[in-house]
């Protein structure tokens, strides 16, 4: 079941943030790569500032009544990327700044949408993606984004596989990863 991201809801947005960090090396379990087990620096700069600044773009997969994934969007990178830099949390300024110069990338002008989409491996291989996918792409369209673009990093072959299918083309790789785009 899929469902929109309910601001209220506590157990909701640490679920989102659990996940992050489950998946948040390549796809797989971050947990260890984490700084004296601090989640912040990975969910501040990857979940948590989407449920914060675009609520309406996050979408939740739910199985047995617990989330098991989910789709985060921004309309304008740009926007965000402002918005990212002077929202205060536990990350420096500078932190702050250098994450959001990184996304605004070239093509942003062209593909000024973005998402992130994260599933545990037991919501993966059974359409949750895709659902996930269409839905915040539907969400993104209707707020007026002519295009969407993704970075995936080049060691999750999983996703490298799964956007394709799902409409998305690679446009470039490089240091920051594998840039994907939908029109």
């Amino acid at each position: 079941m899929l469902r929109g991201f309910d601001e209220r809801n506590a157990a909701e947005r640490e679920a989102v943030l659990q996940i992050c960090v489950l998946t948040g090396d390549a796809g797989a379990d971050a947990t260890r790569t984490l700084v004296g087990d601090d989640p912040d620096p990975l969910t501040e700069r990857w979940a948590a500032p989407y449920l914060d600044l675009e609520p309406r773009f996050a979408l939740l997969a739910q199985a047995a009544g617990r989330v098991v994934g989910y789709a985060l969007g921004a309309p304008d990178t740009r926007r965000f990327a402002e918005q990212f830099r002077d929202r205060p949390t536990t990350l420096t300024p500078e932190e702050r700044r250098q994450h959001a110069l990184g996304l605004v990338i070239p093509e942003v002008d062209e593909y000024p949408a973005h998402l992130h989409v994260d599933l545990l491996p037991e919501a993966q291989g059974r359409g949750v993606g895709r659902r996930l996918v269409e839905g915040v792409v539907a969400r993104l369209k209707a707020a007026g984004a002519s295009g969407i673009h993704l970075v995936v990093d080049p060691r999750n072959t999983g996703a490298l596989a799964f956007y394709p299918r799902v409409g998305f083309r690679e446009l470039r790789r490089d240091e920051q990863g594998v840039l994907f785009v939908r029109a």
